[in-house]
């Protein structure tokens, strides 16, 4: 049995710039940090002639096909076909937190079933590759309008800065903060589950379609990336990024209506009253998590200010993608 797990993703800043639609013709780059919450995947050899079919899937549903192109669920079947497979495959698939929220969930799972097929198969990837390829699939097979972030930190895991020029041509910059740093900034960070579920792909066509009104917008969030970078490394004052956060998510909530709510703006002036210096929407917008900047002293008042709503612990700079049993 193969096991693989893959990181989700918490984005600070520059999240929209890693669309080609835009970084194409600009320059686009992304300040974020893979998190220690995995979506999981097993694989297992299925011995077909002792059954009526040939592959089991298991997700929130269960399954069983004769035939690959008969797979309901897009990316388990665009996946296998991608890797080769067309029989004798047992897969199934778990993880620490609900999808469409924000994490970059669609492309982990991408990305980790292609890490594991891969494994199954008695071959390695290069963590690159397997990010190149899950965007292909993604966006050129699926035919889903995503970016190109988040397949980088399923795949390379780690709190890095990455700059994006074209589909296969992406560079990533490990952040090298020291020890000390790196506790400060996750001891300033929390994390709450708004409650609100919805498809990251459906809010991002819209901006998509209207991409050529946002450049404005976005070359600004671009150079939010480049401070926001001096902010972490620079050994200034950290609550600077907090700042940033928040001139971002000003920035980004111009994107599109979507990507706030009466309900999320509640949140964050809420949490802002209470002693954020900033935070955002993670992923698309409309709900999923929030993410706040709060100096350590101030994060009993706004943990009291957002009573209603999840917390959820984790710690940045997970590992990328990896095959934990073979």
């Amino acid at each position: 049995m193969i096991l693989c797990k893959t990181p989700l993703r918490a984005s600070f800043l520059g999240g929209g710039t890693d669309f080609p639609e835009f970084f194409l013709k600009h320059s686009g780059a992304v300040l974020g940090s893979a998190i220690d919450k995995y979506v999981y995947h097993s694989v297992m050899p299925f011995h077909s002639k002792l059954f009526d079919y040939s592959v089991r899937i298991a997700y929130r549903q269960v399954e069983c096909v004769k035939s690959v192109d008969e797979i309901q669920h897009a990316p388990f079947r665009e996946v296998l076909k991608a890797a080769g497979i067309q029989k004798d495959v047992e897969i199934s698939l778990t993880s620490d937190l609900p999808s469409f929220s924000g994490l970059g969930s669609s492309s982990t799972f991408v990305v980790g079933m292609l890490n594991a097929l891969m494994a199954f198969q008695g071959f390695a990837m290069p963590r690159l590759e397997l990010a190149y390829k899950a965007i292909e699939i993604e966006r050129h097979r699926l035919k889903d309008a995503v970016g190109c972030q988040d397949q980088l930190f399923a795949a390379v895991g780690g709190l890095n800065l990455v700059e994006f020029f074209a589909e296969d041509n992406i560079v990533v910059h490990r952040l090298p903060l020291s020890r000390e740093r790196l506790n400060e900034l996750q001891n300033s960070l929390l994390l709450f589950y708004t409650g609100i579920h919805r498809r990251a792909s459906q809010i991002e066509a819209k901006k998509i379609d209207n991409i050529h009104n946002l450049t404005d917008y976005l070359l600004e969030m671009r150079r939010l990336v480049d401070e926001g970078h001096k902010a972490l490394v620079g050994g200034g004052e950290l609550s600077q990024l907090g700042r940033l956060l928040d001139r971002s998510w000003q920035l980004k909530r111009n994107l599109h209506g979507d990507v706030s709510t009466d309900t999320i703006d509640a949140m964050y002036h809420h949490a802002r009253e209470a002693g954020a210096l900033g935070g955002k929407i993670l992923g698309a917008g409309g709900g999923g998590f929030m993410l706040l900047f709060v100096p350590p002293e101030r994060q009993a008042k706004v943990r009291s200010a957002l009573a209603g709503y999840y917390e959820i612990e984790f710690k940045l700079n997970a590992p990328g993608t990896q095959i934990v049993h073979a």
